[in-house]
């Protein structure tokens, strides 16, 4: 325990965004539309998007996949929304590009059954009533002709698709730029780049403080300071993606901590016959492992950006440190290399067989945070509260974590901020 911070304020965020990720910035853009507060979001790199959020397939998802009445389900259709609206209002380059989920023979059960349950998902209660005569989930089961008329490339063992016509893609980059312009043009919302948060500490105060009652410290080192900085704080954000259970885990008995997992996807760039004319997005049915909800991964999948190039991926590899190795191992395993391509050859050919090996060329790698490890069912998004007295639980000097904020973390990020302000901590926004 720390003795004291010497920084105080009753009326401040603290966000730690250790491992910089859109959700961080959109609850600080949310935090600091707040007159009579103040947002400090802590950021360790010189700037936002370098990991994560910029090592995905920028895909704004439809909410098809988990359970109807699951976080990620509501969070991503209000997410999605959101998200084109924003795009629409800022000029943040989107397209609503449709997707494909394509099913052989022997698939089509499982298109037909996320069909079903697509027309079940309602609107989350947050929408106007306007919204209400439409689909929260529109979908449309496809024939083998039908699918092959909007892709002709695809496999003869194609036998049939589940459209999604709200599935788009999206500039993340333009994104977070647009969120941390919002913050730098508040007048109470900061931003603190290069800046490693290397303690957090609850904290009671004694007879003697005059601290103003429960709370957090969080103990800084801006670039190459030897001494760290303290900034107490009466609500604490954890939005710091890989690196969050560790935060959680610091404040804990070794009995109470959560495990770790690590899963890298792998995407690679395609240039080459087999795809001419492609126009949508197109995935595979996932592996469920006999559990509809409890797949690893959506498959390897065809994205396209904005500039119309072809991207396939991400695949799955499991990761763990090495004894002796720190929180950060798995940066090194974020380059990509030639090993995956053979595998992921084998599985795009499955539904595009016109796709060539000499085609791929290894393009960016990312790292999943995942609460449970292989051949685990599904895991929804956590939100977890922690207390600095707890024997004395208290409203109003909370540690919020978000925790296995994996896909559809980007399309559900300005809803997880809605979510994290506007219900969680009781903040209207105005």
């Amino acid at each position: 325990m720390v003795s004291g911070p010497s920084q105080a304020s009753t009326s401040l965020f603290v966000i730690l965004s250790l491992k910089p990720c859109v959700v961080g910035l959109a609850i600080a853009r949310s935090l600091s539309q707040l007159v009579d507060k103040s947002t400090i979001l802590v950021e360790r790199h010189t700037r936002a998007g370098q990991e994560t959020s910029s090592r995905n397939s920028e895909v704004i998802h439809a909410g098809l996949y988990y359970p109807p009445e699951s976080l990620k389900t509501r969070l991503c259709i209000r997410g999605r929304e959101l998200l084109y609206d924003r795009c629409e209002s800022c000029n943040i380059p989107f397209r609503k590009t449709g997707k494909l989920v394509v099913a052989t023979e022997k698939q089509r059960p499982y298109i037909e059954t996320l069909h079903a349950k697509a027309q079940k998902i309602v609107w989350p209660s947050s929408f106007s009533s306007t919204h209400r005569d439409e689909p929260a989930v529109p979908t449309q089961l496809l024939s083998r002709a039908e699918t092959r008329q909007m892709e002709p490339n695809l496999s003869d063992e194609i036998a049939g698709a589940l459209w999604s016509p709200a599935t788009g893609i999206i500039d993340s980059h333009a994104l977070m730029e647009s969120l941390e312009a919002d913050i730098i043009d508040s007048e109470s919302g900061d931003l603190v780049y290069s800046t490693r948060v290397v303690r957090v500490d609850p904290y009671t105060p004694s007879v003697s403080d005059d601290t103003p009652g429960h709370g957090w410290v969080v103990q800084t080192v801006t670039g190459d300071a030897e001494e760290p900085d303290a900034i107490f704080t009466k609500t604490l954000i954890n939005a710091s993606g890989l690196s969050a259970p560790l935060i959680v885990n610091s404040l804990h008995p070794e009995a109470e901590r959560m495990p770790l997992f690590y899963a890298r996807g792998s995407y690679a760039k395609y240039s080459g016959p087999g795809i001419a004319g492609i126009s949508h997005l197109i995935y595979p049915c996932p592996e469920t492992e006999g559990n509809a909800h409890g797949f690893q991964s959506l498959g390897t999948h065809l994205t396209l950006d904005l500039q119309g190039q072809v991207r396939f991926g991400p695949d799955l590899q499991w990761i763990s440190p090495a004894d002796g190795e720190d929180a950060d191992f798995w940066t090194k395993h974020l380059v990509a290399n030639e090993s995956i391509l053979e595998g992921m050859h084998h599985a795009v050919s499955r539904y595009l067989p016109g796709v060539t090996l000499e085609g791929l060329q290894p393009d960016y790698v990312g790292v999943r945070p995942k609460l449970i490890g292989p051949g685990s069912g599904f895991k929804d998004f956590v939100f977890r509260t922690d207390y600095p007295d707890t024997a004395r639980e208290s409203e109003y000097s909370p540690l919020i974590s978000l925790l296995g904020i994996e896909s559809p973390g980007l399309t559900a990020s300005l809803a997880i901020a809605e979510h994290v302000v506007e219900i969680m901590l009781g903040q209207g926004t105005g």
